[in-house]
């Protein structure tokens, strides 16, 4: 299946509230509880996709730069965990503690909140202000599995910096690729 980008919807959505397992501690978590006081990174991404694999120790080492200024980062992952194993709870779990995760992996077994924020890619990004209205929507950084490029994060910096000096993230943006989430029932935007 060919790569898939990030649907391009209008900014200023206001962020979905939900509640879903987080793996790491098997309790479930709200976005409420998860917010950040200055921004959240939204972050849907799965075990097994070759884009997340390949910019897996950048968004470790984002999180880690970045939770400390009150950025929270939120990861989600939505695929079919019985069509796809490496996907399910327990495997993310290990995955999570593989990597040394800062942030919650949070299972989105009915899929509703990844088409609540119209995800449709792993990874696929979302930044959301204080009040959790969308001002980013886009791609982690050039860099792409097979393209010589460093994995450097610089877009989402890019617009988390200009969130910390409460400046306007700029609406050029590019949108993320990668791998479809891989849905129970079809395609829900076809």
């Amino acid at each position: 299946m060919p790569a898939l980008e990030t649907i391009q919807i209008p900014l200023g959505f206001q962020a979905p509230e939900f509640e879903l397992l987080d793996v790491r501690t098997d309790s479930n978590k709200t976005l409420k509880e998860l917010k950040g006081a200055k921004a959240t990174v939204m972050m849907f991404i799965c075990n097994h996709c070759p884009y997340v694999k390949h910019l897996q120790e950048g968004l470790v080492s984002i999180a880690n730069d970045y939770q400390e200024k009150g950025i929270s980062f939120i990861a989600i992952c939505s695929n079919d965990a019985v069509k796809y194993p490496d996907d399910s709870p327990e495997k993310m779990k290990e995955e999570a503690e593989k990597w040394n995760y800062s942030f919650p992996y949070l299972y989105d077994e009915s899929q509703e909140v990844a088409i609540a924020y119209k995800a449709v890619c792993t990874p696929d990004f979302s930044i959301f202000d204080a009040d959790l209205k969308c001002v980013y929507r886009g791609q982690f950084d050039d860099s792409r599995p097979g393209k010589d490029l460093e994995v450097t994060g610089e877009d989402i910096r890019n617009a988390l910096d200009k969130m910390l000096a409460q400046e306007a993230v700029s609406a050029a943006q590019k949108p993320s690729i990668g791998c479809s989430i891989k849905w129970k029932n079809g395609d829900p935007y076809q």
